[in-house]
């Protein structure tokens, strides 16, 4: 589903990863991760898709607010598993969204 964001400008954290075999957990980790970044102050929507690369962009009010996210406890935790378990390599990228269009 697309994401339904507010007028710009607003911040987009994109996060493009390759996975590992298996699961070990994964989907379950990202089912509450998504569950948990939509009660942070500042979230304002997320999408994701997957095939042999997948990317996951989250939307934000501010700056703050994905700091905030960022040195969220349970977040931590699931950064450090995703080293160790589920991500061969990722990269994340912080951008400004100056100007959305479409139907």
């Amino acid at each position: 589903m697309i994401a339904n964001t507010p007028k710009p400008p607003y911040y987009a954290v994109i996060f493009t990863s390759t996975r590992t075999e298996g699961d070990n957990g994964y989907g379950a980790m990202s089912d509450e991760m998504v569950q948990l970044a939509g009660e942070q102050p500042g979230f304002l929507g997320i999408e994701s898709a997957r095939e042999e690369v997948g990317i996951t962009v989250s939307y934000w009010s501010d700056l703050g607010s994905i700091k905030r996210w960022k040195a969220n406890a349970s977040h931590i935790n699931a950064q450090k598993l995703g080293r160790q378990e589920w991500y061969s390599s990722f990269k994340v990228r912080v951008s400004k969204v100056e100007r959305d269009y479409g139907v």
